[in-house]
């Protein structure tokens, strides 16, 4: 029985070994390679957020992949699609994500895996900007260990990477380009983290409040509407 195992930096090096191990046992000998994107790509990278509750990936073979990621998912008990592609169906996914993501590990000799980072990851965690996940605090909390190891992203490195993966910021809303502008002029983007991480607790119990109530009231198209308007409410009470 699959239960929600929040992944982590170690666990998930220990599933990917898995799952290249079985794609090896089935007579694959050429390397296969994984693209890991979203909340995979934060934890591999950086420190400040700890677990992720599936594994958002672009990979190849994919009819062979995913038949091996359903035996690793049934050996171990992990949730079903503990690793997907479900991100192709959204906006912030394009093709050119392969051609400026990093090598990270080989797994049993076949299974290359590669993350993405720094201003790439920022990207798309800007065209994606969900109030009620983690995009929001991710990018406080990418652009905070950047300025750690001093290595700070600037507007400029961001900009090229939103042209490079989309080419222009028509993707990006108001909201998101508002808020990048605030964090990269603040100098405490650790309180900013702290402060978006609670946001985003807040919005997700919203939304699990009105969809008790009002079943497929909420949509992709309206979710960020329905919080601010919640958010209204509770400030005039």
């Amino acid at each position: 029985m699959s239960t929600d195992i929040p992944f982590t930096k170690n666990n998930i090096e220990y599933y990917l070994n898995e799952l290249a191990k079985e794609f090896k046992k089935r007579g694959h000998r050429a390397n296969a390679e994984m693209v890991l994107v979203g909340g995979a790509s934060v934890i591999l990278n950086y420190d400040f957020r700890p677990v992720s509750l599936d594994i958002d990936a672009f990979y190849e073979a994919q009819s062979i992949m995913k038949e091996c990621i359903n035996v690793v998912g049934d050996k171990f008990g992990l949730q079903q699609g503990w690793v997907n592609d479900d991100f192709k169906k959204t906006a912030s996914f394009t093709p050119k994500i392969i051609q400026y993501s990093e090598y990270y590990k080989t797994f049993a000799n076949v299974l290359q895996v590669r993350t993405v980072k720094a201003e790439y990851l920022l990207a798309m965690k800007l065209v994606s900007a969900r109030q009620y996940k983690k995009d929001l605090s991710d990018i406080a909390g990418i652009l905070y260990e950047q300025r750690l190891a001093e290595k700070p992203l600037t507007y400029e490195q961001i900009d090229t990477a939103v042209c490079n993966l989309y080419g222009d910021w028509h993707l990006i809303s108001d909201y998101s380009k508002k808020l990048l502008t605030e964090l990269l002029a603040t100098d405490d983007l650790e309180s900013k983290f702290i402060e978006l991480s609670e946001d985003e607790k807040l919005a997700k119990e919203t939304i699990i409040e009105i969809n008790a109530k009002y079943p497929e009231v909420v949509t992709q198209d309206n979710v960020n509407d329905v919080i601010a308007a919640a958010r209204r409410r509770k400030r005039e009470r």
